[in-house]
């Protein structure tokens, strides 16, 4: 668990620093998706992958036209093999938790489906570090990733720079619930990690 929420977060907060993974690597399907995905009407190409462990398994895809470095809106597809959701989800609270005391942005809310051992963590934060604004809204959704065990994650990031975060705060009140039941309802492609 512990490599897990140390992963995650450092490719969080890589993206929020707008340091660019892509330049670093190629990009190759490393699941067994390589894209598009559609989400709520979007064409999402694959733009970055990462194999940052031999368990961990991570690909972002953007919309035509958007850069990983500075997106507005991301599709995730990671797959941890050593992890399950509940200790994914409860690593990524966490997280948040620790943030609260230097982002007054902070939110988030937990939605658990026992039938399916799926949790759906949707969270808003904030960074202003490189003297700009950034807001962004993620909705993950934590799976089984199959029945030996892992995780797999669905989720969608969205994004306000500067003088738009505000508005992009006050229009997620509409956009929020939608998008979190097309990620509930999202048809998920079986992975397959392959370094």
């Amino acid at each position: 668990m512990r490599h897990t929420r140390h992963g995650w977060m450092i490719c969080f907060l890589l993206l929020l620093s707008g340091v660019s993974p892509a330049s670093a690597q190629s990009v190759t399907d490393r699941l067994g998706v390589p894209g598009p995905v559609s989400f709520q009407g979007t064409e999402f190409a694959l733009a970055w992958t990462s194999n940052p462990s031999p368990s961990y398994f991570k690909q972002e895809y953007v919309p035509a036209g958007e850069q990983v470095e500075n997106f507005n809106q991301m599709f995730m597809i990671e797959a941890e093999t050593s992890a399950s959701p509940e200790a994914a989800a409860a690593a990524q609270v966490d997280m948040l938790h620790k943030r609260k005391g230097s982002d007054p942005v902070v939110n988030y809310d937990l939605i658990r489906n026992d039938a399916t051992d799926e949790i759906i963590l949707d969270f808003v934060l904030s960074d202003s570090s490189s003297g700009t604004t950034i807001v962004e809204w993620n909705a993950y959704r934590y799976a089984p990733l199959n029945k030996s065990g892992g995780v797999a994650l669905y989720a969608i990031s969205r994004r306000g720079y500067g003088d738009q975060a505000r508005d992009f705060l006050i229009g997620l009140k509409e956009k929020r619930s939608p998008a979190i039941n097309a990620l509930a309802s999202f048809n998920t492609p079986k992975l397959q990690p392959n370094p």
